[in-house]
């Protein structure tokens, strides 16, 4: 069994721009422990400010109420009964010493030598005992440490391993290592010390603390220090979520973590911190189970070919089948199934090229939009266009009146007009109606301009724009499908001048706008 330590709430408030309020550190606080069940939680640094006292006592006082108030654990400093008093009058019981784990630390920032900081800790350890406190260490640039000067962190584990210590905790402080010395560093330690508990504390500045952390736990490690999102100071820290993956897929080893929770307390963490999680982030990344090959698609029909032991399910999540102009058919029928609905071939054919031809405009099409397209190419087609819209410019400036130029051909011919208007499409229309009026050509009435947009306030979203038309007392409707609005509503107007051109409709007049 790894013990999960989470430090979020200390190492992970040091994210430049996140603090968090007292509220959403117990909340975090209550979602980590009891629906995340991680082993332990690093909430502050001791002697910060009085708002991370008051908030250290909120968290303390419910983890009390609860049962967990071992789990509550505070970084300390080797100063005497200072740090001390501060935990203990917050109401913890647990502080993780920051011991000096380098020579170059103890001698030049401390300006002490090894036998006076040896003999500090000592004493603030005796102090704890004295007052109830559990007592774990830090021994703080511990990589550095051991690269430059082994035989002082030899000379302080050797005096300190028969001290009342629960946990020895070993960090990458600095983000330096790779997996090769993170396997030889902690294999040195849990060698000559194998009668204690050691944790590993990664940093991802060269991106490898989950690869660091892997190597840490084969090596004997026992504990691991992780954070929600991978937040932390600099690159972060190892990402909680990518950690579990690792331990229990790979490592095949246990934590006493719920799987099928942390997908939605990273949510709430981006929420809180206000840093997004990246859309490619392993385990909670907005598209890391959603296929966009339509090959994948159809291999995952096909016996699951493209699925791995990282089922969304396990994480409380679903996978998708993106819709773009990588997709196949086998991507279309999944979120067709998705939603109940069913295509003939032909029509399978239609939706699956138009999903193509809009995917060259954006990367992907969401499901939500998958309605709309169906809509707009079933529903009112151009097979056989006579009218064909060859180009059209719009102007809009602050002061002046929107203007649009129109170039379109009618059965072979083509023509030309500008217009000004109240908006885009009202000018757009009125240069239409003077192309149509110099022909002596039949022009509808607008009834009812709709606009519709899928839910989720993407900018990028496909927008339906439905216009109402009149005919001789007889209304119909046409569609258009675009990111812009207007742009679809000029697709709209374009299916309706062909369906009047075909005979389709009867001959209409039209009210200028």
């Amino acid at each position: 069994m790894i013990e999960i330590m989470d430090t979020t709430l200390r190492d992970g408030e040091q994210t430049s721009g996140v603090s968090f309020a007292v509220q959403e550190k117990v909340s975090i606080a209550r979602l980590l422990l009891e629906d995340v069940c991680v082993d332990r939680i690093e909430v502050a640094s001791a002697r910060v400010s009085d708002g991370e006292f008051k908030a250290v006592q909120k968290i303390a006082k419910w983890a009390q109420e609860h049962g967990h108030l071992d789990k509550i654990e505070v970084l300390g400093f080797v100063d005497g009964k200072i740090s001390l008093d501060w935990i203990t009058s917050a109401g913890c019981k647990v502080v993780n010493l920051l011991c000096k784990g380098s020579l170059k630390h103890c001698k030049f920032q401390l300006n002490l030598t090894p036998e006076e900081h040896i003999t500090k800790i000592k004493e603030v350890i005796a102090y704890a005992q004295e007052m109830g406190v559990t007592v774990n260490i830090y021994l703080e640039d511990w990589s550095n440490g051991m690269s430059d000067s082994e035989a002082y962190i030899s000379q302080v584990m050797d005096q300190l391993q028969h001290q009342p210590i629960k946990r020895y905790m070993l960090p990458d402080t600095l983000g330096i290592l790779n997996p090769d010395k993170t396997r030889e560093f902690v294999q040195k330690m849990v060698d000559r010390y194998p009668q204690l508990h050691f944790d590993f504390h990664a940093h991802n500045d060269y991106d490898l603390a989950v690869a660091n952390v892997y190597e840490a736990v084969k090596a004997g490690a026992k504990g691991v220090h992780v954070t929600l999102n991978g937040l932390g100071e600099r690159a972060g820290n190892a990402s909680l979520t990518s950690v579990l993956a690792l331990i229990h897929d790979h490592l095949k080893l246990k934590t006493n973590v719920n799987e099928n929770n942390v997908y939605y307390v990273s949510k709430v963490i981006e929420s809180y911190s206000g840093i997004r999680i990246s859309k490619n982030m392993p385990i909670i990344g907005d598209n890391v189970f959603t296929q966009v090959a339509g090959i994948h698609a159809d291999g995952d029909k096909k016996k699951n070919l493209y699925h791995s032991r990282l089922m969304p399910e396990r994480f409380d999540r679903l996978r998708e089948y993106a819709l773009g102009k990588t997709s196949g058919k086998a991507n279309i029928m999944n979120n067709l199934k998705t939603l109940g609905i069913e295509l003939d071939d032909e029509s399978m054919a239609k939706v699956t090229t138009r999903i193509i031809e809009l995917g060259d405009k954006k990367q992907i099409v969401t499901p939500d939009e998958l309605p709309y397209i169906i809509s707009d190419v079933l529903k009112n087609g151009m097979e056989d266009a006579d009218i064909k819209m060859l180009n059209y410019s719009f102007s809009l400036a602050d002061g002046l009146r929107p203007s649009a130029t129109v170039k379109m051909s009618i059965k072979g011919e083509v023509y030309q007009q500008s217009a000004a208007g109240d908006g885009q499409y009202h000018a757009f229309s009125k240069a239409l109606y003077k192309i149509y009026k110099k022909l002596n050509k039949p022009t509808p009435e607008l009834l009812d301009y709709s606009v519709f947009i899928p839910p989720g306030g993407r900018t990028d979203a496909f927008v339906q724009t439905i216009i109402t038309w009149k005919f001789d007392g007889k209304s119909f409707k046409t569609r258009g499908l675009d990111i812009d609005q207007t742009v679809a509503a000029v697709k709209a107007t374009i299916k309706m001048l062909n369906m009047i051109e075909s005979g389709n409709i009867p001959s209409i007049r039209f009210i200028e706008l």
